[in-house]
């Protein structure tokens, strides 16, 4: 009865940190580019009574033995990089990623961050940036003046200027960067991820090159969390958080009861 105590309250502990997987998710259901999380389960070490296999009797074998679970833990949280609805805003600077890869912005550190967040502003010097003045990378700069901005679904980047109106300017191109193992990548919130061993090496490359996915302006990336499949899941996990809670209650009312006739 000991052993059923700490057992349930590793299932408890589980069925919390699911609750709290799901929470995330459902709180950025209008988080631009924002990936769900799943939690993935696992059962922990077993005590074996009787090893199975192991010889009964000169001529048989115990077909499964004895094996004691002692409960479940959530050993990690994976990000589903599944493709989120595209939403037509009609904002020139908006860019959503129709495919693989990641746009990159500098960090004030000076590191690369990564992001499926396409909503673009201009910063006071002209420079693409992010919705928190990161600047994207690589840089582009709207000259003073530009109009009718232009942003192709192979990322090239291109503006009518005063004086130029017939004959449009090229400023930059957009690139996108892609990972064998996007699951890898940190979170490090703000809509950012940061590369890890796990994540692999970055690649490069124009959008529509290479497996990568292409941009399209006046679009963004909406969140992929299904708010229905979210609810679902939602109530599996309070039924089995009040499953591992009645475990504690009954294993408690056998305590006491040995406890009261002994």
């Amino acid at each position: 009865m000991m052993s059923s105590l700490y057992v349930s309250k590793t299932g408890l502990a589980a069925q919390d940190k699911q609750l709290t997987t799901i929470s995330n998710n459902l709180a950025n259901t209008s988080t631009v580019g924002f990936k769900r999380d799943r939690a993935v389960f696992e059962d922990l070490v077993y005590q074996i009574q009787r090893q199975p296999g192991a010889q009964e009797t000169q001529d048989s074998q115990l077909p499964s033995g004895l094996q004691l679970g002692t409960g479940a833990r959530v050993v990690a949280t994976t990000k589903q990089f599944t493709q989120g609805n595209l939403q037509v805003t009609e904002q020139p600077l908006d860019v959503a990623i129709n495919g693989r890869g990641f746009l990159q912005v500098l960090q004030a550190d000076g590191t690369i961050a990564y992001t499926r967040n396409g909503q673009l502003q201009l910063s006071q010097e002209g420079q693409l940036v992010n919705s928190d003045g990161l600047v994207l990378e690589p840089a582009i700069t709207v000259p003073q003046g530009a109009n009718r901005i232009t942003i192709g679904k192979d990322g090239s980047v291109f503006a009518l200027t005063e004086g130029q109106e017939a004959t449009p300017q090229q400023l930059g191109s957009i690139t996108l960067t892609d990972f064998v193992n996007p699951a890898g990548l940190q979170a490090i919130g703000g809509n950012l991820f940061v590369q890890t061993v796990a994540s692999g090496t970055p690649t490069q490359g124009a959008p529509g090159e290479n497996g990568m996915g292409m941009l399209l302006q006046g679009q963004l990336e909406s969140s992929n969390v299904d708010i229905v499949e979210e609810m679902v899941n939602m109530i599996t996990t309070q039924r089995a958080y009040e499953m591992n809670s009645k475990v504690v209650s009954t294993a408690d009312q056998m305590l006491q009861n040995i406890a009261q006739n002994l």
